[in-house]
Formats: C-alpha cells, sequence, structure tokens
C-alpha cells in the first residue's frame, strides 16, 4: 500500500499517502464517495504538509473524527479488528482503534516525529470501557496532548480526567502508562500487541 511506501522524490514533494489504484478498487468496491473521501485524505496531506505541528495535529484529528463509528462486531463481523486508514476511509467507519491508527500514520506522513506519537489504550470511566486515544508529546517530558474521538477537542492529559491511562506503544516498542508520560518500558515490546502486528503484515512498513 502507498501509505507505507511513501515515495519521496524531492524534499519539497508532498508523499502519496494513497494511489490512483487504491482510489480506484475503493470506488469500484464501495462506491463514489469512498474515492472522494480517499482523495480527500491526500488533500489533508497535500494542505497540511508544511503547517506548524500544532496545526497539523487540529486538522488531522478533525478530519477522521468526521468518519462515523461503528462497532469491529457491526462493521466486520469480528470481535476486534484494527482496520488500515484505507479500509476506515473506504468504508467510512470504524472505532476508537481505527480512528487513532489512522490519525498516528497519517502524521508521521506529515512529518511529525515517531517519538512524539503514542498509542495508548485508556479506560473511559464515563463509558466504563477500554478505549484507545492518540497522544502526542511536543517533548519528552511534556505533559501529552489526546487526539480522541470522544471527546473531539485536542486537550492536555491532565484535563481528561474522564480517561485512567493503562498502555501505550508506536513503532519503537510498548510501555505501561503513567500520568503524565509514556511510563516503564514492557519487555518483548509491541511483539505482545497481536493485532498490531496482524495491521503491520497488511501493509508496508516505512
Amino acid at each position: 500500500m502507498t501509505l507505507f511506501g511513501l515515495a519521496w522524490v524531492t524534499a519539497a514533494e508532498t508523499p502519496r499517502i494513497v494511489s490512483a489504484k487504491e482510489i480506484q478498487q475503493a470506488t469500484e468496491t464501495y462506491g463514489m464517495l469512498a474515492g472522494k473521501r480517499l482523495k480527500a485524505w491526500q488533500t489533508l496531506v497535500d494542505e497540511n504538509i508544511h503547517q506548524p505541528e500544532a496545526i497539523q495535529l487540529k486538522n488531522v484529528n478533525d478530519f477522521f473524527n468526521e468518519v462515523r463509528y461503528v462497532t469491529d462486531i457491526d462493521h466486520w463481523n469480528q470481535k476486534d479488528y484494527w482496520a488500515t486508514p484505507i479500509e476506515l476511509l473506504a468504508t467510512d467507519g470504524g472505532d476508537c482503534e481505527d480512528y487513532t491508527i489512522a490519525k498516528y500514520f497519517t502524521l508521521k506522513a506529515l512529518g511529525v516525529s515517531q517519538k512524539k506519537l503514542y498509542l495508548t489504550y485508556v479506560k473511559a470511566i464515563r463509558l466504563n470501557q477500554a478505549h484507545m486515544v492518540l497522544t502526542y508529546f511536543e517533548k519528552p517530558r511534556s505533559i501529552p496532548l489526546v487526539l480522541d474521538n470522544i471527546n473531539k477537542k485536542i486537550f492536555p492529559a491532565t484535563q481528561r480526567k474522564d480517561l485512567v491511562p493503562i498502555y501505550s506503544f508506536n513503532g519503537d516498542g510498548l510501555w505501561l502508562a503513567k500520568e503524565r508520560g509514556k511510563g516503564k518500558p514492557v519487555s518483548g515490546g509491541t511483539k505482545k500487541l497481536t493485532a498490531w502486528n496482524k495491521l503491520l503484515k497488511r501493509l508496508k512498513p516505512l
């Protein structure tokens, strides 16, 4: 998939995160609106590649939060399925993991360092259920910002009293979460995350 095979021809060019073939396939499978959503995704990257990170965060968060929420059972007939960004947009449906994954890889495509981005499992207190958000650390010891599909505005983690962090991860590893940081690294890292590794197998590594 183009998402992971970002073709940087020169430093000034915008990365292609979705190919014409993938747009055509989505259109044929899911209809004209699916193709339009994928084109809008590429436009999002085109228009934000040189923006400050604060603007990139807001625009990416807003873009994916427009996708309708659907449970994995209803959408994929599976208890737990982590969709690729193309699957999320083409089908116009996903759950918290899918939003978070799409935001993570889009921000990476925009040039945000992986070291600043963490997919974070939390407990959503008001819903009394497990939930996933994307956290962004401007600096290693800074209070992270939370990109979420429940509360769609971006807030510092200290203002999200409704969320209790459990663990976080990215391509570098897995950490037991703590209140203000990534937490303690877990032996074995992301090898312990079956769903994450299944997702990566469906994509080409960056």
